[in-house]
């Protein structure tokens, strides 16, 4: 069931960084590969929503650490938390499959940055969910927000 004013009652506009509905595979940058498993299923038979989530966490991880932060908060001063997210799910997935999730920061604030992931099946050019997570960086030590790095600044490419 599609959640439209006329069944829900309620209607939630689109982030104005997720303006753009249709994403392919052009639009990231950063990848990583993963297979589903039987554990991510449903009682409906297909992955879960809250597994997307664990599946776009994974690859965050991984892009923070390609930046030079550390994936966990053992000592570390300076890192990146999430403030909030926003996911659309496009389409169901089934178990086996296997997904390719890209990433792209897509705009650089301050103190906080958004990061656009689409997750596909291999060799499907439209994707089964987007999502926009803003990010924060953070001092641990101080508790509290610091200025975006440069290396994060670098990286962004609005779409």
């Amino acid at each position: 069931m599609r959640y439209t004013p006329s069944v829900s009652g309620v209607q939630i506009p689109p982030s104005p960084q997720m303006k753009k509905q249709k994403y392919t595979r052009n639009d990231f940058e950063h990848w990583m590969s993963l297979q589903t498993r039987w554990r991510d299923l449903d009682a409906m038979g297909h992955i879960n929503h809250a597994a997307y989530l664990t599946f776009m966490e994974n690859v965050r991880l991984e892009f923070y650490e390609s930046l030079g932060f550390s994936s966990r908060n053992s000592g570390q001063v300076d890192g990146i938390i999430l403030a909030s997210m926003n996911v659309q799910y496009h389409q169901q997935v089934i178990h086996p499959s296997d997904l390719d999730i890209g990433q792209r920061i897509v705009r650089v604030g301050n103190k906080s940055f958004d990061m656009l992931t689409a997750i596909f099946i291999k060799d499907n050019e439209s994707p089964v969910l987007s999502a926009l997570f803003t990010l924060v960086a953070f001092n641990y030590k101080l508790n509290k927000s610091i200025s975006v790095p440069d290396i994060v600044r670098d990286m962004c490419r609005e779409l």
